[in-house]
């Protein structure tokens, strides 16, 4: 009875991927990175992760106890260098490197994913006319984030925390996967200008939360419906990817 709800995602590319969405979202200088900012933003992230009760990979833990040294090591005072020509290496550096190398790594991949879909798109057969169907504006893929999608999580926790009750019963389930995608996926048809992220969550038990999470990331993941944002720190909206 006592035994946290566990999922594992394989959605996650790792805490570097995490640390580049945080650089990007903030306009932060990879070169000059703020290590108390970006070890604060972190660590809302984990914390997410954690209240969700969903499988921290070790390595966003190494990471959080790398970020936290870095910021404990900026604080302190610098000591002044004997020699003039003695260089002194920045603590951040080595994070630096490591960051600009999965970088050039991340681009390359976008670019041959690109490619490939470019190629997947080319197609032969002959004229068609299609007078007979109506012209609609199709809905695109977009191209929010998991860490968005956290992101929005986290700020919904917040938003709801104040009308949380104070004493309550909670009698736990097992909450299929498969009937929470259905639930969602009939939610989202029903909203044809797309419907609030947050209006999904219609339960406020950690059970239900985490299972509709999941459920979007699987739907997300078949192609059945997709999330956009339209500029950083926007609200997220969901939309049925009609055939």
């Amino acid at each position: 009875m006592n035994q946290s709800y566990q999922v594992k995602l394989d959605t996650f590319e790792g805490p570097l991927d995490l640390l580049l969405h945080l650089i990007n979202q903030y306009e932060i200088d990879i070169y000059d990175i703020p290590v108390a900012q970006i070890t604060e933003q972190y660590m809302q992230y984990i914390h997410t992760m954690q209240s969700l009760e969903l499988n921290v990979a070790s390595e966003y833990l190494v990471m959080a106890a790398t970020l936290l040294a870095l910021k404990s090591q900026m604080l302190l005072p610098k000591q002044e260098i004997e020699e003039e020509d003695e260089y002194m290496e920045d603590p951040r550096e080595e994070l630096m490197r490591r960051l600009i190398e999965y970088r050039k790594y991340k681009d390359a991949a976008e670019k041959l994913k690109e490619k490939e879909t470019d190629a997947n798109q080319i197609f032969t057969r002959p004229p068609v006319v299609f007078d007979h169907i109506k012209s609609s504006q199709p809905i695109v893929k977009g191209d929010t984030s998991i860490y968005d999608m956290l992101n929005a999580l986290g700020k919904m926790f917040e938003r709801k925390n104040w009308n949380k009750p104070l004493e309550t019963k909670v009698k736990r389930g097992e909450i299929p996967i498969e009937q929470k995608m259905t639930e969602v996926l009939d939610l989202v048809k029903r909203s044809k200008e797309g419907i609030a992220f947050d209006e999904l969550f219609d339960y406020p038990t950690r059970a239900h939360i985490v299972a509709t999470f999941i459920a979007v990331l699987e739907l997300m993941k078949g192609n059945e419906i997709q999330c956009r944002q339209e500029k950083h720190f926007d609200s997220l909206y969901v939309f049925y990817m009609e055939d």
